[in-house]
C-alpha cells in the first residue's frame, strides 16, 4: 500500500487507532515537512491561558477564542503563530511563510501594529507536534493518521472542539464521513 505524501499545509487526522493521549481525535496541520521531519499543530485544543496573560500585546490580535493553542507535546514554553493573510500574494514581511491559502506563520518578533494591516485572524500555539525522518510514515503506515487537504477555515475557527468531526464529515468518501459518528467513549456504546 502507498502512503499519501506529507506536505506543508495538509491536515493529519487522527484516526481511533492512534492511542497517544497526545493527539486523540486531533487534526494537525502540517507546517512544515522536509526530508529531516514535520513539524505541525494541533488546531483544535484550545487551552486555558488568555493570550493576555503571555503575550498581551497580540492579544487584541487574536481571533476568538483568544486563548493560547496546545500545538502539541514538544517544547510547550515555544508559542507559535498562523495568521490569515488579507492578501497572501503580497504579504509585506519577508520572514512570512504562508503555509496553505492565506495562513501563514506569523513571526512574533514584528511588532502587532505593524502586522495588523495584514491580517484578518491570528491563533496562537504553545508548543507543536513534530516528527523525526521516517516517524511520520511509520505512524501512518501503522493507521494512526488519515492525510487530508487543509480548509483555511480550519486554522481560525470558533468550534475547535468540533473540529475532527467536521474535518471528517466533510470528506467525499462515505466511510470517511461515518468515521466522524465514531463515539467518543467506544466501551460507553
Amino acid at each position: 500500500m502507498e502512503l499519501p505524501v506529507i506536505t506543508k499545509g495538509r491536515l493529519l487526522v487522527a484516526t481511533p487507532a492512534l492511542v497517544d493521549d497526545n493527539f486523540d481525535r486531533t487534526v494537525i496541520l502540517v507546517v512544515e515537512h522536509t526530508d529531516a521531519g514535520a513539524l505541525g499543530v494541533v488546531l483544535n485544543r484550545p487551552g486555558g491561558v488568555p493570550v493576555g496573560e503571555i503575550l498581551d500585546r497580540w492579544e487584541p490580535l487574536a481571533t476568538p477564542p483568544a486563548v493560547l493553542y496546545v500545538g502539541g507535546p514538544v517544547e510547550r514554553g515555544a508559542v507559535l503563530a498562523l495568521g490569515a493573510h488579507v492578501d497572501p500574494e503580497h504579504v509585506a514581511d519577508a520572514g512570512t511563510t504562508m503555509v496553505v491559502g492565506s495562513i501563514g506563520v506569523v513571526d512574533l518578533s514584528r511588532e502587532p501594529e505593524e502586522v495588523a494591516p495584514e491580517l484578518h485572524g491570528l491563533r496562537l500555539f504553545s508548543g507543536y507536534a513534530g516528527w523525526g525522518p521516517g516517524q511520520l510514515d511509520d505512524e501512518l503506515a501503522a493507521g494512526g493518521w488519515l492525510v487530508m487537504e487543509a480548509d483555511p477555515g480550519d486554522v481560525l475557527t470558533t468550534e475547535a472542539e468540533d473540529l475532527w468531526r467536521v474535518v471528517l464529515g466533510r470528506q467525499p468518501d462515505r466511510s470517511l464521513r461515518r468515521l466522524a459518528l465514531y463515539p467518543d467513549e467506544l466501551n460507553a456504546n
